[in-house]
């Protein structure tokens, strides 16, 4: 069977499905989960608090802070794609207490002032595009010393190989939106956006955390399936996405191990109160 086949086996068959399903199963195990837990942890969320979790995907953070909370604590989560809380409501169809979801945008959010004690915003921020009005919106929301934390992920060597490579094999466009992911890794800016916004006792904490992934080319189609890379990748022929993935897996091999793919994700994490 040759090479091209293959590829377009993996892609069509293997990680089929709409973009929030395979979010959910196959980007959360491998990055949204592990740094949820770091994130949640890092709020040291207390039974019987109210939370908010904002573009909240398909609930991760949210799921994990109904866990800490308990069932005298509230939680709900806001994300504009009406998609990803579809996805998002079935995987916390059991969650104790139940999740309340919000289809809207950060910079409008349909919620009362001085309504959760904290909000929380994971690899979501870099994406809002009133990052401003975002951030006020989530001081107006806390009740007076309530606290936020955001984190937005770092630029990384690994993830510079898919770019560049879907650069060559599919477009500059479409590789715009993996820099995109990591367009926010500025800590003074972080700094500035939230004391702008408001916010006080505000800092920001940088911190490495190394992710185990599946082989490359799995990861390299579960990671294009789970974004909107997908419907541009599904567009160019199998020759280039043979191309694609022949490219990529040759620039992951400093980090594949034993089957598997090891790197250091770095991560900034802004905090502040109201």
């Amino acid at each position: 069977m040759t090479a091209t086949r293959t590829s377009q086996q993996v892609y069509d068959k293997r990680y089929g499905g709409s973009a929030p399903e395979s979010y959910e199963r196959y980007f959360v195990p491998a990055i949204g989960g592990p740094l949820a837990a770091d994130l949640v942890e890092a709020a040291a969320l207390r039974p019987g608090e109210r939370v908010l979790d904002v573009a909240c995907g398909t609930g991760v953070v949210t799921r994990r802070a109904a866990e800490r909370v308990g069932p005298t604590g509230t939680v709900a989560g806001l994300d504009v794609n009406a998609a990803m809380l579809a996805v998002a409501r079935s995987a916390a169809a059991t969650a104790s207490p139940p999740i309340r979801w919000y289809e809207s945008s950060a910079e409008a959010m349909p919620l009362p002032d001085e309504s959760f004690d904290v909000v929380l915003c994971q690899l979501g921020l870099q994406f809002i595009p009133d990052k401003g009005a975002a951030l006020r919106e989530m001081r107006r929301v806390l009740v007076p010393g309530g606290r936020l934390l955001a984190s937005v992920p770092g630029p990384s060597a690994f993830f510079d190989v898919m770019d560049e490579a879907i650069a060559r094999h599919v477009d500059a466009e479409t590789a715009a939106f993996v820099r995109l992911v990591f367009s926010l890794y500025d800590p003074a800016r972080l700094e500035a956006l939230a004391r702008d916004a408001g916010l006080r006792d505000v800092s920001v904490r940088t911190y490495a955390k190394t992710l185990r992934l599946p082989a490359p080319a799995d990861f390299l189609w579960q990671y294009v399936q789970s974004t909107p890379l997908a419907a541009a990748v599904a567009q160019v022929s199998d020759e280039r996405r043979a191309a694609l993935e022949r490219d990529v897996v040759a620039g992951w091999q400093p980090f594949t191990a034993d089957g598997g793919i090891t790197y250091r994700q770095d991560v900034a994490v802004t905090t502040g109160r109201r």
